[in-house]
């Protein structure tokens, strides 16, 4: 009886070793999945506004390193329907506050401008543009400091710290 499960487990074992190599290369951003729901216009006021809170300079900024789709996956994937809705209502209110403040659309406001009415929104009484505000700076800080370039560049980050050497001699 033991033999026959364990020539099952062997066989499923070595079937799924055989079935990894092609799974594990056959994920695309298309099979993935779209990082949000939103229309085209929102997810790129949301790059606007996370250029916003890290330009780029000398380095890349938040949007060229797409940190507004790690925003978008996280609050879509991981933050429940409350969030969701903030993000929906703090885009809104963003583009309403630009609107009100400069008659401009908050995506054609200089970067001097982009500062001060995020800053408005961080300081706000409103709930709504408050909440969206921190939520959206803390994401994306969290996701430049998760990024290929930052990991590899600023912080010198090695997947494997140091090296084993299996061969060395010992003194006696």
């Amino acid at each position: 009886m033991q033999r026959r499960n364990a020539i099952k487990n062997l066989s499923l074992a070595f079937g799924g070793l055989v079935s990894l190599p092609s799974w594990a290369s056959g994920w695309t951003p298309e099979s993935i999945g779209t990082t949000s729901n939103l229309p085209f216009d929102d997810e790129a006021l949301l790059g606007e506004i996370v250029e916003t809170i890290i330009p780029e300079t000398s380095t890349p900024g938040a949007k060229s390193l797409k940190v507004h789709q790690f925003a978008l996956r996280m609050i879509n994937d991981c933050y429940g329907e409350a969030a969701q809705k903030n993000l929906k209502d703090g885009l809104k209110a963003t583009e309403a506050l630009a609107q009100q403040t400069y008659q401009k659309s908050f995506t054609a406001l200089d970067s001097n401008q982009k500062k001060a009415l995020f800053t408005q929104m961080l300081n706000s009484s409103d709930t709504t543009s408050k909440t969206f505000a921190n939520t959206i700076k803390r994401l994306t800080i969290q996701g430049y400091t998760n990024s290929e370039f930052y990991m590899v560049n600023v912080i010198k980050f090695n997947m494997a710290p140091g090296f084993y050497h299996g061969c060395v001699p010992v003194k006696a």
